[in-house]
């Protein structure tokens, strides 16, 4: 897989300080001799980010590009979280085909929806509820987040993760704490983030 994935990491902003590259997962940066991640590129493959070691705290989609500082990888105006303390490859991101079902309440009950494009707004595909109770990840890896726009807190759903199925909100992640969702995307390896692209997007909302 080494050839799948490569990330290098800065301890300071804009590409200053301690460097070091990995191709593989990192469970705690702190290991490396860093106190944290504050600015790095990802060479190749899709990652998901952890703000505390051993994949815990909030989320953060990272795809190919460059991140000089916290706000071109958080993707949201609301929550000023600078760190970045662990980081693993994402294995699904290579799927061309991504398709998962969303869920009105846990354990796949209630209304149910077909995902397998990007919607910046749940609400205006016609998922009229602001909630989304469990998700059934079919193929590819996506990310959800908390508000329309791909702002706010971010989930990251893998269908080689718990076998694809998110049963209940407390299975989305360390950090989870509601059934809100609003916007949804796909994770592929040929995206490409140019310096906090989709921050850039939520300033215009």
């Amino acid at each position: 897989f080494s050839g799948h994935w490569k990330i290098i990491v800065w301890d300071e902003e804009c590409f200053q300080g301690r460097r070091h590259e990995f191709t593989a997962e990192c469970c705690n940066i702190m290991e490396f001799g860093f106190e944290t991640v504050r600015s790095f590129r990802i060479e190749s493959g899709a990652w998901v980010g952890y703000e505390h070691a051993a994949y815990m705290g909030q989320q953060f989609v990272l795809e190919r590009g460059e991140y000089p500082r916290w706000d071109a990888w958080s993707g949201s105006n609301a929550y000023h979280v600078e760190r970045m303390t662990s980081f693993r490859p994402i294995a699904c991101a290579n799927h061309r085909d991504c398709r998962m079902s969303i869920y009105e309440q846990e354990n796949f009950l209630g209304r149910k929806g077909e995902v397998s494009d990007d919607y910046p707004s749940l609400q205006a595909m016609g998922w009229c509820n602001n909630e989304v109770g469990s998700f059934r990840i079919h193929s590819g890896a996506w990310v959800c987040y908390q508000y329309p726009g791909y702002r706010g807190y971010q989930y990251i759903m893998e269908c080689d993760r718990h076998s694809g199925e998110y049963k209940h909100w407390r299975e989305w992640g360390s950090h989870a704490q509601t059934f809100q969702i609003q916007s949804i995307r796909r994770i592929q390896q040929f995206h490409h983030h140019e310096q906090g692209m989709y921050c850039r997007k939520q300033s215009q909302q």
